[in-house]
């Protein structure tokens, strides 16, 4: 098992609801060890990438209104 941990920036978080909604949008998710986002819209992931990929986080995310943004 190799751990991954990375920051995303996403859009689509204006408030602490937004940011409920993200956590339930990744609630189950395989392999996801741990998320944490703040208002600011970065995510940090921690997962176990022999049973997800960075890929499939971020499609999740988007299929709950979550975008990922290009690094500044």
């Amino acid at each position: 098992m190799a751990t991954v941990t990375e920051t995303i920036q996403v859009s689509g978080i204006r408030c602490e609801k937004c940011v409920m909604r993200l956590a339930k949008t990744l609630e189950g998710a395989d392999g996801l060890e741990y998320a944490n986002a703040n208002l600011m819209g970065q995510v940090l992931l921690s997962y176990d990438d022999e049973r997800t990929t960075r890929d499939a986080l971020v499609d999740q995310m988007s299929r709950g209104g979550f975008r990922e943004q290009p690094a500044l």
